[in-house]
């Protein structure tokens, strides 16, 4: 590994810092920790975030146009997540925690290949991003990992940290040092997500058994 142009980079990403992004990063850790907490805060916070990336990415010095795209996805799904949430009733049922089911399985490959192939085709043919297979990868990894999520399936964790993998050298490449530490950091939070998961599918699965 070369150190100097490690060193190089990381001094340039410093360099390329801005207030916007670093206030995007911050809102982004605070959604996470609201989300990990069970908070209804996690939509607020991450409204904040996911509109000002949605903006950034998009930009002609960054050019991430499928990562602006999925922040204006999150940004919509934000705003009815926090509309659910706030009708709630206590005695509503939760979803429980599962594993996906081979089906489900068949949907997130194919969540993941078609949306890869038709971001990148755009990207390719439509705008002029110098990196489009990665950006339409992680771009489609992550539509799948949130699919996942959304129906509470233990997987979720393991395909979006797929996502985080291969973003975290592509943000670093733009300079986008704060965004690339909020991804090291979603990295670690889908890891430890992964093993409470676990955790609470045995416990359902002891209480099922239990009745």
């Amino acid at each position: 590994m070369n150190f100097d142009v490690l060193y190089q980079g990381l001094q340039e990403g410093i360099r390329a810092m801005s207030w916007l992004e670093i206030v995007a990063a911050l809102f982004g850790a605070i959604s996470v920790i609201c989300s990990k907490q069970n908070s209804i805060w996690l939509y607020p916070t991450g409204l904040v975030s996911t509109g000002i990336y949605a903006y950034l990415l998009s930009r002609e010095q960054f050019r991430l146009y499928a990562e602006a795209t999925l922040n204006i996805y999150y940004f919509v799904m934000s705003v009815y997540g926090w509309y659910h949430w706030a009708k709630k009733r206590d005695n509503d049922p939760e979803t429980p925690v599962e594993w996906a089911s081979r089906r489900e399985w068949i949907v997130t490959v194919l969540i993941t290949v078609i949306g890869w192939a038709v971001f990148a085709y755009l990207l390719s043919h439509y705008s002029n991003s110098d990196v489009p297979l990665i950006d339409a990868f992680v771009s489609a990894t992550a539509c799948s990992g949130m699919w996942l999520l959304a129906k509470r399936k233990i997987e979720n964790w393991l395909v979006l940290n797929v996502s985080n993998l291969v973003a975290i050298p592509l943000l670093f490449h733009k300079h986008l040092l704060p965004t690339a530490v909020l991804t090291i950091f979603l990295f670690i939070v889908a890891v430890l997500g992964y093993f409470s998961w676990r955790r609470i599918w045995r416990e359902q699965h002891a209480a099922g058994i239990a009745k």
